[in-house]
């Protein structure tokens, strides 16, 4: 575990580029096992989850070539060995559940200990991804181990699941595009991640139509080709940053910003007195914002920004808004529809002397701009509840320390690098 020492009351100013998409990266690697041919990609962020990626792919006998430092990675799976494999998916990472559908591509049948069915967030039920496999052909076992087989390949189905699910439709499609006949997602996820998934899908070869939008209909092919992909940047950091400006009050601008998919996001900060500017495709927050909270016109109800699926305001976003409301004037709601567990890190926030009450495990109410002091807390293995934590730490004079801070790491490979080019002292520890 690794602390984050903080230096704050600093305003934090310059240029970031963000790193590549975690959400993207991760299924885009799965999905190179549909090919044998050997996959190229560009800006692969350096992150803990992709190491375990390539090292079981290694183990497996995959190629796997990776220039860390120009984020490039080639991957070859034609000497991938499935006689290697033992049962075991790399530990310690939600997204393992990605490789069920290629791996019975090319394996046919997959055992493994059933223990991969929670996280910090909440529940995080397999069933979505054993509906889908199931639907598309195959068979599934559970008791001490969790076994799926597969005889004669997928073959097309129509589902429509509870929910929409971003990994449970990244698994739909990697079942799919080799399928025999059509295949149709109804409550299919669209987030920007899974969109990407489905444009590298598509690169190769595959016949996906729907993309971006709640129904995926995916006509199978025999094979998949190689290639040279991007990863795009991680809207993720873009906001992070973004925030971290608005709350210091300095000025962060940041590359590669995706201006097309931030209109809601946007408005969201609008709610919070942060503008934020697009020039081509550089986002920028100028110094000194308002934070001062917007009145709706309903003046009897609370503002709020509710998080749900895209393309409602992302939840994973919520903890860099919920930080930003700590330094606003004025109280707002804020509405996690997805996990029950979201807001458990709120004792810690108050720490700092934030003012937020708990309506339920999904709603809180935050009375901002109230007196705040440096504090020593624990951070969650909630990867933006802990960055939410270091920017309200960066905000206030004095030195506070954010323990356990190191899931941050699973999505920002140079997170305290780029904090410090943007002038914070900050250091792990």
């Amino acid at each position: 575990m690794a602390d984050l020492i903080v230096n704050g009351g600093k305003p934090l100013s310059g240029t970031i580029t963000p790193s590549g998409n975690k959400n993207s990266a991760l299924p885009i690697l799965c999905a190179t096992l549909l090919t044998d041919e050997p996959v190229r990609l560009l800006n692969v962020p350096a992150i803990t989850d992709v190491d375990k990626l390539v090292a079981f792919f290694s183990e497996q006998g995959s190629r796997v070539t990776w220039d860390k430092a120009k984020g490039e990675m080639t991957l070859d799976h034609s000497t991938f060995d499935a006689a290697r494999m033992q049962g075991e998916l790399p530990s310690g990472m939600r997204s393992s559940v990605l490789l069920f559908a290629p791996l019975l591509h090319r394996m046919g049948s997959l055992a493994i200990p059933t223990n991969a069915k929670g996280c910090s967030l909440g529940i995080r039920e397999l069933d979505p991804h054993l509906e889908i496999l199931e639907k598309l052909g195959a068979t599934i076992t559970h008791g001490d181990s969790l076994t799926m087989t597969l005889r004669g390949g997928f073959h097309g189905a129509r589902h429509w699941p509870d929910y929409m699910s971003v990994t449970a439709t990244e698994n739909f499609v990697m079942a799919a595009v080799l399928a025999a006949g059509e295949s149709t997602l109804i409550n299919a996820a669209s987030e920007p991640h899974v969109q990407d998934v489905c444009a590298v899908l598509a690169a190769m070869g595959a016949n996906i139509a729907g993309l971006g939008t709640s129904q995926l209909t995916v006509t199978g092919v025999k094979k998949l080709r190689g290639g040279t992909f991007t990863i795009n940047s991680d809207h993720h950091e873009i906001v992070t940053f973004l925030a971290l400006g608005a709350i210091t009050g300095g000025e962060v601008r940041v590359k590669n910003s995706l201006p097309h998919h931030f209109d809601l996001i946007t408005r969201c900060f609008e709610k919070l007195g942060v503008v934020v500017e697009h020039e081509g495709d550089t986002a920028l927050v100028r110094a000194n914002q308002s934070l001062i909270i917007e009145t709706p016109f309903t003046t009897n109800l609370l503002p709020k920004i509710e998080a749900a699926p895209w393309p409602y305001f992302p939840v994973d976003l919520l903890p860099c808004m919920i930080a930003l409301s700590v330094r606003a004037h004025g109280a707002i709601q804020f509405w996690n529809k997805v996990y029950e567990g979201g807001f458990t890190w709120m004792p810690e926030l108050a720490k700092f002397g934030a003012h937020v009450v708990v309506s339920d495990p999904h709603r809180i109410i935050m009375f901002g701009d109230r007196p705040l002091r440096p504090a020593v807390v624990d951070a969650p293995y909630i990867i933006r509840a802990a960055v939410a934590l270091y920017m309200v730490a960066a905000s206030i004079p004095g030195r506070s320390v954010v323990k356990n801070a190191d899931t941050i790491q699973r999505a920002h490979p140079r997170f305290v690098e780029n904090l410090r080019s943007l002038g914070a002292e900050v250091e792990w520890k």
